[in-house]
């Protein structure tokens, strides 16, 4: 009995030491989410917002640099089409890292590295790379989307 209160009372205070740790970093969740990011970079490749959409929650924000954050599935739509219209992405995500918070919360920190070619333009495409935060809600369907996404540049600024 002495040894089965020793085991609660580690048991216990590791609850309480760890409480923000992921739970399955390498299990079935976070292959999803790894799936997720696969599928955005392929949708930002084909500058498709209907892929990209179909990656979003209901609740979806998006919080792209110098910009106001687009609050609401329709918001972030009209984002995406007016970044597919404006510029052509050839990018690939490195998956840095996948935590799963809770049975319907999970979080992804990545990178991306490429080019981004400005439409209607003659110059050739330029150097573009990000760093990303992904939060992502397991919706009614079982699947993860994202419900908050935010990046900034790590390019360093073109010179005058």
């Amino acid at each position: 009995m002495n040894r089965f209160f020793r085991k609660m009372l580690v048991a216990a205070a590791a609850a309480m030491v760890l409480p923000g740790v992921a739970f399955a970093a390498d299990g079935d969740d976070a292959q999803a989410v790894r799936r997720q990011l696969l599928q955005y970079e392929q949708a930002l490749n084909a500058s498709s917002t209907d892929k990209v959409m179909a990656l979003y929650a209901a609740d979806a924000v998006f919080m792209p640099q110098n910009s106001m954050p687009a609050v609401g599935r329709q918001a972030v739509r009209e984002s995406y089409d007016r970044v597919f219209g404006a510029i052509r992405l050839n990018v690939r995500f490195e998956i840095d890292e996948v935590g799963v918070l809770s049975p319907g919360w999970a979080y992804a920190r990545t990178r991306s590295n490429g080019t981004v070619q400005v439409l209607g333009s003659a110059a050739p495409p330029g150097p573009e790379s990000n760093q990303e935060l992904f939060l992502l809600h397991r919706e009614p369907d079982g699947q993860w989307r994202f419900a908050r996404y935010i990046f900034s540049a790590t390019t360093p600024p073109a010179q005058r």
